[in-house]
């Protein structure tokens, strides 16, 4: 069953020759230093025998002659305006002009309808938690300068700080300092129906 001939057939193929490279690592700085002297010696302003040895590469160099010669364009022309420029550009201006507009509205004594500062958006929004009917909401609105459908917008997203009563906790730490922890809470308007 089993004869030498179809034993032979089945043979593999011998390995070829591990390159110089293989199972090489780098040192580690702790390791004790190599008796290579070729490795001692690092860079050199001169081509040596090991430099040319090692830049001899049979891969890299078909590689290189595949890609064939460098063409290089002395005559081509950059375009002063690119996209990237002019996007840039147009992006400045719009925050110039967006900064300008900003500073004249915060100088101008007439509030611009839909536009609130900080302050005035939190005083609102704790006005609104008190009130009782949605005519109280729009009375309010139109006292801000806001629409009402634009306060009820924000107001699903944006509240003023409020805490829930009894939830204070203090304590003391090692070296006498007080800290004083109060949990906030999200409070809507109990409105009538």
């Amino acid at each position: 069953m089993g004869g030498t001939v179809s034993k032979a057939g089945r043979r593999l193929p011998k390995r070829a020759e591990a390159p110089s490279w293989a199972g090489a690592r780098t040192p580690h700085p702790s390791d004790p230093p190599s008796n290579n002297p070729s490795s001692e010696r690092g860079a050199s302003e001169r081509k040596t025998k090991e430099i040319e040895k090692d830049a001899h590469d049979p891969h890299f160099l078909a590689n290189l002659s595949r890609l064939g010669p460098v063409r290089v364009d002395h005559m081509q022309t950059i375009p002063l305006s690119t996209p990237s420029t002019t996007t840039v550009a147009r992006e400045t201006s719009q925050l110039f002009k967006s900064r300008l507009e900003s500073e004249h509205e915060a100088s101008s004594t007439t509030p611009v309808h839909n536009r609130l500062h900080a302050v005035s958006l939190s005083y609102l929004f704790d006005e609104r938690k008190s009130a009782r009917s949605t005519q109280d909401i729009e009375r309010l609105a139109k006292q801000y300068g806001i629409d009402a459908s634009k306060l009820e917008s924000l107001a699903r997203y944006v509240s003023s700080p409020s805490v829930q009563s009894g939830s204070e906790k203090r304590t003391v730490e090692k070296d006498g300092e007080e800290s004083l922890m109060i949990q906030a809470v999200w409070i809507d308007p109990h409105l009538r129906k």
